[in-house]
């Protein structure tokens, strides 16, 4: 297959290339101007079709593509939510994949399938309520932000695409995404839980996020969202206390809410202090086999012996 990938430099993009590649497929990265501009960035150096993410314009070589992958956006925790910030992170998803899905539709031969990023933030803050893929949106912020990025997603039906949506959880990695910061508290023997410890913590590691993106490439049935979480969420008393003995350290200093709320404002509720017990309902229909389906595994996949 041929497919055009945005946010290729990214901690999902740069793992999917490789695996893609690896079996075979042309993963083509779609190259943004500040990143062709960055003679550090080593996917400006290689073979990519311009990207214009405010006009939306595609350059030569998007026509006949079999896939759109689309992952590009600024992150939702580099910088405290002030207005700009919030402005960024909205044109970053919901206008830049509006733009995209314009581009892709006035292509002569327009790809067939759009896999497009959304997150679990979809769902809100929602205590001990188990979640799944027809569970209504939150109202904060991110939930809202994620409703309107996810209807700019589906318009690529009318090209017409398979559009699938990808509401990614608290991604694991050993470097990059959330698992670094999380465990740097832990390393210097002053880790523990985050708040009242309660809000559950749906997450998935990279591994499984790339065979996932693959699968549902390849599933000609899968449609619509699609939970990207582990099948067994945990609490983050229970994530704090897992991780502390992979590190071989304590879990006895806990965050309080309050000082995270001074130091981060809105986020902190929407990032470390929400609860989020999300299930990956269609993925069972649809029979994956997740590689990492306990936290346990996971953190001994991903951090192994140099923990």
């Amino acid at each position: 297959m041929r497919i055009l990938m945005s946010g290729p430099t990214g901690l999902v993009g740069t793992a999917l290339t490789e695996t893609l590649r690896k079996q075979g497929h042309d993963a083509v990265p779609l190259i943004r101007p500040a990143m062709q501009r960055d003679p550090r960035n080593s996917s400006s150096q290689e073979e990519g079709i311009a990207w214009d993410p405010i006009t939306g314009m595609l350059g030569p070589g998007a026509d006949g593509a079999d896939a759109v992958v689309h992952l590009a956006g600024a992150s939702i925790a580099g910088g405290r939510w002030n207005a700009k910030r919030k402005l960024l992170l909205r044109d970053s998803r919901v206008a830049a994949t509006r733009h995209l899905v314009g581009a892709m539709g006035k292509l002569r031969r327009p790809p067939s399938v759009f896999i497009a990023a959304s997150a679990i933030g979809f769902y809100g803050d929602r205590g001990d309520e188990v979640l799944n893929e027809s569970s209504t949106p939150g109202g904060d912020f991110l939930a809202k932000l994620c409703l309107d990025w996810e209807a700019e997603s589906h318009r690529a039906q009318e090209i017409p695409a398979r559009v699938v949506i990808l509401r990614f959880g608290i991604i694991l990695a050993k470097k990059g995404g959330a698992l670094p910061q999380i465990a740097m508290p832990f390393r210097f023997g002053v880790g523990g839980r985050i708040g009242s410890g309660r809000q559950w913590m749906s997450w998935i590691t990279l591994r499984d996020v790339v065979e996932i993106i693959c699968f549902a490439a390849a599933n000609h049935s899968i449609s619509g969202p699609v939970n990207v979480v582990a099948p067994h969420p945990e609490r983050n008393a229970e994530f704090a206390a897992a991780l502390a003995r992979m590190l071989h350290r304590p879990a006895i200093f806990p965050t309080p809410a309050v000082a995270l709320r001074l130091a981060l404002g809105e986020m902190a509720d929407a990032l470390l202090l929400s609860s989020e017990r999300v299930l990956p309902e269609r993925l069972q229909q649809f029979g994956y086999c997740f590689a990492d389906p306990d936290l346990p595994s996971a953190l001994e996949s991903v951090l192994g012996r140099t923990a």
